[in-house]
């Protein structure tokens, strides 16, 4: 189940604070609770079971998004006359020890994530440590892969429409990366060939 499915399921908006996320679980549970439906047996039962489940990842979710430590956003910088041509590789700036830490969990828990097909929770981590890192080519790298795998799935599942959105997303993210637009090019490829059969 991924996210999307928690918010549709618990009937929240997908900026649905941690208050707002368990107070739509107590009434949904209330309604669906098998004990106050005994009437109507599985059915209950089972959107009960599907209800608990997406508040407890949502939650999960919720508890990751806030645990990332957010740095103010980084000032311009100051305007001054350049007489060499400036770098088209962004500097990174030096990582604190606690940042390197929380770049290789988040690297270790996306390397969990994509083979499991968990492309939503994988796509949020990533735009997550966009936001905390803007400048570290890296995790747009990372972003763009995420992106990618999300349209290959989408190729396989037929849903043309959707992976030609995430691949043009992945290219826009990393747009030096060679590989991966040779890569991206195959796959636009294909989705042409299962159009034309």
């Amino acid at each position: 189940m991924d996210l999307t499915d928690c918010y549709r399921l618990l009937e929240l908006k997908t900026d649905a604070r941690r208050e707002e996320i368990k107070a739509s679980y107590r009434r949904l549970a209330r309604q669906y609770h098998p004990d106050a439906n005994p009437t109507k047996g599985k059915e209950t039962h089972l959107r009960f079971i599907q209800l608990t489940e997406a508040y407890k990842i949502l939650l999960q979710s919720v508890h990751q998004a806030q645990t990332l430590p957010i740095s103010p956003p980084v000032p311009p910088p100051a305007k001054t006359t350049v007489r060499h041509k400036p770098s088209t590789v962004p500097r990174i700036p030096n990582l604190s020890p606690q940042e390197q830490k929380l770049k290789l969990e988040a690297y270790q828990l996306l390397q969990q994530l994509l083979p499991k097909k968990r492309f939503a929770r994988a796509i949020a981590l990533t735009e997550g440590l966009a936001y905390r890192f803007p400048l570290d080519s890296e995790i747009r790298q990372w972003q763009a892969i995420a992106y990618q795998q999300w349209g290959r799935q989408s190729i396989r599942d037929r849903a043309f429409e959707k992976a030609k959105i995430y691949l043009n997303k992945a290219l826009r993210l990393d747009p030096r990366n060679r590989s991966l637009a040779a890569e991206i090019q195959r796959d636009f490829r294909r989705i042409d060939s299962f159009a034309k059969t």
